[in-house]
């Protein structure tokens, strides 16, 4: 399953047009490609999918949904943990940056 969590803008590279976002503590960066130029800005919360930022959440949503995330992980076991890391991982739309 490709799930889209809320991510916390902490770079903006205006080159190429990219960002490094932090997902629960994980960092990758996507593209702003199909983002309106200057829309996003550091410390923004956005939705991303398959590398690229889709659109903008608001903070408090964001927040919000990062809290649920977070107790469902609590309640899973290790392996079923991992097991959602290998699915996101292998997200068939997904390509990299």
């Amino acid at each position: 399953m490709c799930l889209s969590i809320p991510s916390k803008v902490v770079e903006i590279d205006i080159q190429n047009n990219s960002a490094t976002v932090d997902t629960m503590g994980i960092q990758r960066t996507s593209s702003l490609d199909l983002m309106e130029e200057g829309s996003v800005k550091i410390g923004d919360y956005v939705l991303l999918h398959i590398g690229f930022i889709m659109s903008k959440i608001d903070e408090e949503d964001a927040l919000e949904s990062l809290r649920v995330y977070q107790e469902i992980l609590e309640k899973l076991d290790e392996q079923e943990r991992r097991q959602l890391v290998l699915d996101d991982e292998n997200c068939p739309s997904r390509e990299t940056v």
